[in-house]
């Protein structure tokens, strides 16, 4: 368990970022970054939560498997290391997994994902998209790690991301000084 400064989170989103620059608006980057956080947390909680309900139950897989362990559900074929394993349509992996794991929480996460494009190869190439997963895949986001009151901070300055990205913002931050 390594626990997750602010610095490396912010240097984690901004990594994203640049792996995205160039193939689709800095205004759009959000669209897609935090659709990918969001789903990488929420499959690192449920493996913490399984193996929490594995060390209480002394390694009983069904009990761990029951839905009261978790707080979200996150279907098999639905997880992130199977979106991983992805090598072709890998958009379409993505935009599966998500879709199965609203539906499997249609109370909590209904279109929580939101509408990017995924599938659209013209702005994200396979190549392009494995990128991004290998990139997620560096940081475990357990609640150990990053607990839930030190993921929002980095979350919440992207918010006042102006429309033209991430240049703009710093132009409005310099404007602001003078």
């Amino acid at each position: 368990m390594t626990r997750i400064s602010q610095q490396q989170l912010e240097s984690y989103l901004w990594g994203a970022a640049v792996l995205l620059r160039g193939t689709i608006d800095a205004g759009d980057y959000k669209q897609f970054i935090f659709p990918l956080l969001f789903f990488k947390r929420l499959c690192d909680v449920f493996d913490e939560e399984t193996q929490l309900a594995l060390k209480e139950s002394g390694g009983d897989a069904a009990f761990a498997a029951y839905p009261e362990n978790h707080r979200f559900q996150v279907p098999e074929d639905a997880h992130w290391r199977e979106v991983r394993k992805a090598a072709k349509n890998v958009g379409s992996a993505l935009q599966s997994a998500m879709r199965a794991i609203e539906t499997a929480n249609p109370d909590k996460l209904y279109g929580i994902f939101g509408d990017a494009q995924w599938t659209n190869k013209d702005r994200l190439s396979d190549a392009m998209l494995r990128d991004l997963i290998e990139h997620f895949s560096s940081l475990e986001l357990t609640v150990a790690n990053l607990p839930e009151d030190e993921l929002g901070h980095p979350v919440s300055a992207w918010r006042f991301v102006p429309a033209g990205g991430v240049g703009d913002a710093a132009q409005a931050h310099r404007g602001r000084r003078h």
